[in-house]
This record gives C-alpha cells, sequence and structure tokens, in this order.
C-alpha cells in the first residue's frame, strides 16, 4: 500500500479505540473532566430566522417572504420567537440550560466563506498567517494525561480548528475505519510502527506508541454494535452520526476534551423558505441531533457543552430569490447543564432600515472570541486564554452560573 493510505488509515483506526489503555486509567477512577463539543454550521445561519425578536420593526417589509408567523414560532422568553424547526432546543432554554447569543460574529467584515471559516476557526480575525486553530491550541492549554482521543473531529476531513502540531484525530464515520479491515493487517503493525516513527509531522503527530495500543486494542464491531438511550431520537443524517458516535466517545471515558462536528445547509441564497424550505431542514437536523445529543449523555451531561458557530449571518432584507445573501452578526447557541441558560444575550439593534449596518446587516455587537473566553475559561477551566485566543483583548461573555 501507498505511505498515504497507511497513515490514513492508521489515524483512523486509532480514533475508534475506545477500549482500555494506558492513558485511561486517570479517566476510570478520577474525577470526569469537562469537554466541549463544537458544531460548525457551515455557510453562514440566518441568525434573525433561528432567533426572531418579538418587535419585527420593518422587518415584515425587509423580509416579506421570510418573516416567521407568530402563530407557528414558539416563544423564547418574553422577547423574541424561535424558528419552528428548532423547536426540540425550546425545553433546554425553558430548563435554563440553554442560551442563545445574538449580534455575535467576526470584527473582519470579509463576506467570503473560506476567509471568515478560517478565522474563526483560528480565532484570529484578519490574520491569515495564523497555521494553528484555536482548539488544537485547546487541548494543548489543557496539557494532562496524552490521549489521541483529547481533540476528536468527526469530519471527512481534518478541520482548520484543529490544524497544529497538537495531536488530534479526524475521522469521518468511526465505525468505517479498521486496521483488521486491511490486507495484510495482521503482518503490517510492525511496519506501520516502523512508518509512523518517521513521519511525526503527519496525522496523528506526536500521540506515539499509544496509538498503537490504541490500534491493538481496536474493535470496531463495538462502535457498530452501539445502542443509544431509548429516548435520543439522532436523525439519520450525517450530523446525528457524528453526535451519536461522539456521546459514544464520551461515554466511554477515553479522555476526550474537545470535540467537532459540521452541520451543511446554511448558504441559503435561494429559496430560503421560512417555516418550510432550506433554512427549516437544516434547522430540523440541527435541533433534533442536538437534542438527541444532549438526551443520550445521560450521567456524563453535566461536563459537556455543546456550543453551536456559523462564520457570519445573512442579510436582513431578502433578495429577489427569495433568500438572503452574506451578511454580518448571527447567533450561537450554548447548552449545558452549567450554562445560565433561558437567556439571549448579545444587543440587536431596531430592525429599521437606518439602525442596520450599511442599511442591510445586523451589525456585530458581541465578538465570537468573547464566546470562546468564556468556554475556555468558565468551562474548560484554561487559565491561559491569551494563548488560545492570541491577540484578543477582550472580556468572556457570563455564560455560566
Amino acid at each position: 500500500m501507498r505511505r498515504r493510505h497507511f497513515l490514513q488509515s492508521m489515524a483512523a483506526a486509532a480514533a475508534v479505540a475506545a477500549w482500555p489503555g494506558p492513558w485511561m486509567a486517570f479517566a476510570r477512577g478520577a474525577v470526569r473532566p469537562p469537554v466541549l463539543v463544537c458544531v460548525f454550521q457551515r455557510g453562514a445561519m440566518d441568525g434573525l430566522m433561528a432567533v426572531q425578536p418579538r418587535a419585527e420593526g420593518d422587518l415584515p417589509r425587509l423580509r416579506p417572504r421570510l418573516v416567521l408567523d407568530p402563530a407557528h414560532a414558539p416563544a423564547l422568553g418574553i422577547d423574541h420567537r424561535l424558528h419552528p424547526a428548532l423547536a426540540p432546543l425550546r425545553a433546554w432554554f425553558d430548563r435554563r440550560e440553554l442560551a442563545v447569543v445574538h449580534g455575535v460574529g467576526s470584527p473582519d467584515p470579509t463576506r467570503s466563506h473560506f476567509e471568515a471559516q478560517d478565522f474563526m476557526e483560528t480565532s484570529t480575525p484578519g490574520v491569515k498567517s495564523t497555521t494553528s486553530g484555536w482548539l488544537a491550541r485547546t487541548v494543548a492549554a489543557l496539557g494532562g494525561t496524552p490521549s489521541p482521543w483529547r481533540g476528536l473531529a468527526l469530519t471527512s476531513a481534518r478541520p482548520r480548528a484543529f490544524h497544529g502540531d497538537t495531536p488530534t484525530l479526524s475521522v469521518a464515520d468511526l465505525a468505517e475505519f479498521s486496521l483488521g479491515d486491511l490486507p495484510g493487517a495482521a503482518v503490517a503493525t510492525r511496519g506501520f510502527e516502523s512508518l509512523y516513527a518517521r513521519t511525526t509531522q503527519e496525522l496523528l503527530h506526536d500521540t506515539g506508541h499509544e496509538s498503537f495500543d490504541a490500534l491493538r486494542a481496536l474493535d470496531p464491531a463495538r462502535v457498530r454494535a452501539y445502542r443509544a438511550a431509548p429516548e435520543a431520537a439522532y436523525p439519520n443524517t450525517r450530523l446525528g452520526l457524528a453526535l451519536r458516535q461522539m456521546a459514544m466517545v464520551v461515554k466511554e471515558d477515553v479522555g476526550l476534551r474537545v470535540g467537532f462536528v459540521e452541520s451543511q445547509g446554511w448558504d441559503t441564497h435561494v429559496n430560503q423558505g421560512a417555516d418550510q424550505g432550506a433554512f427549516a431542514r437544516s434547522a430540523d437536523e440541527l435541533a433534533r441531533s442536538i437534542h438527541a445529543f444532549r438526551t443520550d449523555l445521560g450521567e456524563h451531561a453535566d461536563r459537556v457543552v455543546v456550543c453551536t458557530m456559523t462564520e457570519f449571518g445573512r442579510t436582513v432584507h431578502e433578495n429577489g430569490n427569495a433568500g438572503t445573501d452574506h451578511g454580518r452578526a448571527s447567533c450561537f447557541f450554548v447548552l449545558g447543564p452549567r450554562v445560565h441558560g433561558g437567556r439571549v444575550l448579545g444587543e440587536l439593534p431596531e430592525l429599521v432600515r437606518a439602525e442596520l449596518e450599511a442599511g442591510r446587516d445586523l451589525p456585530v455587537t458581541t465578538d465570537f472570541r468573547a464566546v470562546f473566553a468564556a468556554l475556555l475559561r468558565d468551562h474548560l477551566g484554561v487559565s491561559t486564554v491569551d494563548t488560545v485566543l492570541p491577540g484578543y483583548a477582550g472580556g468572556a461573555l457570563p455564560l455560566f452560573a
């Protein structure tokens, strides 16, 4: 086999090893560490469609085909309405475990998906030269017992947030990768180890022989046989599968600290729809997946926080194709038992053209790094936030009780 095929199979197979290994002793007999799971909504979610203020202002005139019908949009507190497709999240808001951050975005005004996603994943808006991702730096700042599981992205490609020298794993589907599935694998392990010793800068980087212990313990059948809690109804989608497997990894106590998954379909230039349509389909998948994940965690939920993020928002006014174009601010959802929830944080202007940025956009009133700083300091316990968010001088949003 070619060298890269060996490396890719080795890296992915290591991610499946949620079974006893030398790095697991601390988790089995000690206090379970906090976990952060990030859900990146790629394509730029329309925050006004997700969470709409009751004070509509000029909204019915600016987006006549896209404004929410109050009769169908459940109340979110006294000042906002939730998109009906996101209704599964309302129960957590009412339980004060879910907070919404509105008017959040990047201080850099780019409307390029690629630039904005890179800036958010590196957490250095406006700086294109940053080579490492903020979640890789987070894993490094957490320290602790080395584990190939500390940072896990259940994605088809390694996300920019995980770039850097810190050991992390990126796997599309834990159940589809097995060293034992490779021809000649039984006699090739020593060759893998020899090959890996020469390639410490690729894929697994410095996880070392612990990853090979994981490979030897590999049992992909256990991943396939995993049964979620009966009341956790994951949608049969890529996001549903990813969060289902992330829940399994959390419950296995293998040392996971930072997880990353992706949600697609948010670039709604055409036929966005209001109660029904492209936005509603993506919102339904997102809400049902997160609701199932939180439910599935059971007793482990007290140490897990889920944070959604998106590169920017959409224009306040609709376009000629019954959609919205690239804008500025959007909203994030933050879910967890320790979250000071039941609130919509952040500031929104009056929804009249004169108060909008450039007459078209929600202005960014909360730097996304204020959310990240709160997750780092108040949830994960990172004391050196400035090393994870270089150049950020703002404070942390009050997201936690």
